[in-house]
């Protein structure tokens, strides 16, 4: 009998329904559970994806010391792959990650670098590629890496295809690097065209762990416009209100990019009648209970 490895069980992450959540006009609101993955994310798809890609053709080998610039989950995800693939990774991220965030990387045995909360994700992009022009380490790049939007095309957008029996009508997804929703978008349309994918942005202004409005210079490249047919902004308390109401009415513990996706389908739902709405619940809740924001309202 062949047993499974860690890789093997990337994935094939449960769709469920919500149930007191209502979606109205007899929609269906279904939710993609993707911190049931090892890591805790849907991250762990690209990270793995990356990295055996990378791996396949060459361009990296065992040993190596690899260098990624990360908010979180990304990075949480390649210190995973990297101790199973035994490599060493450094990851720069903001100081104002969470402190379960930081922790988890330094467990896989990552090394960390942070640049101030002020610099943000840009000045932590900017540090990574300083130090790979240094040939301090070799870059894996989740902004312009194409096995990024691969992993989805090949492992998510089938997944939702088959687990919707290929009744999905609109998918919303929240977008940091893009990759999922450009992966997504690209095996849902072919499909069927009239598919519409949804994508989520912050308000100016709002700071939502997981979602991004990038500078035009720092958008990634791997994102195309063309796949996505709508994108909505998200507001801050919007997003940390309905990341509470999804633990408190459907016992789904997640974060606030996840809040932000649930309620960028409900926008959806109010606008459609017996529409099937699947929405990415991007990572698990446990890593920003420091945070405070599962705290009882005041």
């Amino acid at each position: 009998m062949a047993f499974p490895t860690l890789e093997d069980v990337v994935g094939n992450t449960p769709l469920v329904r919500l149930k007191r959540i209502a979606a109205g006009r007899n929609n269906t609101l279904l939710a993609k559970l993707e911190g049931n993955n090892p890591a805790g994310s849907v991250k762990d798809r690209p990270a793995l994806s990356m990295l055996s890609e990378a791996e396949a053709r060459g361009d990296i080998h065992a040993g190596d010391t690899l260098i990624e610039a990360t908010s979180g989950n990304t990075g949480i995800a390649l210190a995973m792959a990297a101790a199973i693939k035994g490599y060493r990774m450094v990851l720069i991220m903001p100081e104002s990650a969470s402190s379960e965030r930081k922790q988890a990387m330094a467990a896989y045995g990552a090394e960390l670098v942070t640049v101030t909360k002020e610099a943000g994700m840009e000045g932590a992009r900017d540090l990574a590629q300083e130090m790979i022009l240094k040939g301090e380490g070799k870059p894996l790049n989740q902004f312009a890496n194409p096995d990024n939007p691969w992993s989805h095309y090949r492992t998510t957008g089938p997944e939702l295809w088959q687990q919707t029996e290929g009744r999905i009508t609109h998918f919303v997804s929240s977008m940091g690097t893009t990759g999922t929703i450009m992966g997504v978008s690209q095996y849902l349309k072919e499909q069927r065209d009239s598919v519409q994918i949804v994508g989520l942005q912050p308000e100016d202004g709002a700071t939502i762990a997981g979602i991004r409005r990038w500078p035009k210079e720092y958008l990634p490249s791997i994102f195309d416009a063309s796949r996505v047919d709508r994108i909505l902004d998200i507001g801050q308390y919007e997003a940390e209100e309905h990341m509470r109401r999804l633990a408190r009415e459907e016992g789904i513990l997640a974060g606030v990019s996840s809040g932000g996706a649930l309620a960028g389908a409900l926008r959806i739902a109010e606008e459609n009648e017996n529409a099937v709405i699947v929405f990415i619940v991007c990572d698990r809740g446990d890593r920003y209970l420091s945070t405070g924001l599962y705290a009882p309202e005041q």
